[in-house]
């Protein structure tokens, strides 16, 4: 998908182009800004019976929208629009049989995108004079701990490393699992970005953080170096890491031999995945003495309240070694507690 689409309205395409050049959104994110506002726009002209009730959603055209359309724009509005992708749009849009309604994450980011666009075009652009999504609220989403991989598991794992291209994939989880990556920022590393002992990684809205490489992920590049493919793309000469194909290796190839080597390792059961080892490499850290500072900066959280929850994942580790251990459900026996009433008596009366 082109970074701004032949079927944007002039007024979507200024805010993708804000998103990008000032606000240091990716491309990925940027499309689905344009997806999400897409889905609203077929709504709202919909809703204003401005297009045949026959046409098929999908092909309800957005060129024609403009800031007369979203001046009409209510609050009201935009639940009608919730109500409706919760209920009535199909999960799976391009599968011929899904249940229907977006789940709450998806209508979350749904929101957000609402969000953010209104606040552009109201306060960047000042199309409006109020904006109608300053009060809408993101459905409640259920915050249960992310998922990781033990110590156990993790050695399990790179044992499971075989192949042609073993020392490359070696050497992505050996860095996921000891930095924290992003798959985003893991295929996007090249050549120069490793620097002595260090890495240098380009997170979300292009913020650079420098991390500490130690001893097992120096050995995994050095032992994966000599067997990289050369890119055929001189767009692609200095990709740290190269596909079979020899191109620089993507999100969805990543994410794909993640999922062969946890389901070779026997780790597949716990529905573990590439962003998995990045809450792996966060726990690991914390569980072992890292303070909660230095595990945000690694992980390139712009707040540490996102990296708060690592410490409730240490705290269910230690109720479940306490859990553990043989003691944890003994009790004593009925005579043993009469004597301890008894003795408990003779304190008081001692104490009188």
């Amino acid at each position: 998908m082109d970074l701004f689409p032949n079927d944007a309205p002039e007024v979507l395409r200024e805010f993708l182009v804000y998103m990008f050049n000032t606000r240091g959104a990716s491309q990925n994110t940027v499309n689905e800004y344009y997806l999400d506002l897409r889905t609203f726009f077929r709504y709202l002209k919909r809703m204003h019976g401005l297009v045949p009730n026959d046409l098929e959603f999908d092909d309800i055209p957005i060129d024609d929208v403009g800031i007369d359309l979203l001046q009409t724009v209510k609050l009201s509005h935009l639940y009608e629009y919730l109500f409706f992708i919760g209920t009535q749009r199909p999960k799976h849009h391009k599968s011929p049989a899904t249940a229907l309604g977006d789940d709450a994450p998806a209508r979350a980011r749904k929101v957000a995108s609402l969000r953010s666009f209104f606040k552009f075009i109201t306060v960047k652009r000042a199309y409006l004079t109020e904006n109608p999504a300053a009060e809408l609220e993101s459905p409640k989403l259920k915050k249960d701990l992310p998922k990781y991989l033990t110590l156990e598991d993790c050695h399990e794992l790179l044992e499971a490393v075989q192949g042609k291209f073993k020392e490359r994939d070696y050497c992505i989880l050996v860095l996921f699992l000891n930095c924290g990556l992003r798959v985003s920022e893991l295929v996007a590393l090249d050549l120069g970005d490793i620097q002595d002992y260090h890495i240098r990684v380009t997170g979300k809205g292009n913020k650079v953080r420098i991390l500490y490489l130690n001893p097992a992920c120096q050995e995994a590049i050095a032992n994966y170096l000599p067997h990289r493919l050369l890119p055929k793309e001189p767009a692609d000469r200095n990709a740290l890491f190269v596909s079979r194909e020899l191109n620089r290796i993507n999100v969805q190839t990543v994410k794909w031999l993640v999922k062969k080597y946890l389901t070779g390792a026997g780790l597949s059961a716990k529905q573990l995945s590439t962003h998995k080892l990045r809450h792996t490499a966060a726990t690991l850290m914390y569980q072992n003495g890292v303070d909660i500072r230095t595990v945000q900066e690694v992980l390139g959280h712009e707040n540490v309240s996102t990296t708060m929850i690592y410490t409730h994942i240490a705290d269910s580790s230690i109720k479940a070694a306490a859990m553990s251990n043989p003691l944890a459900t003994y009790q004593p026996q009925a005579a043993d507690r009469d004597d301890e009433q008894t003795f408990m008596d003779d304190e008081e009366d001692i104490d009188e």
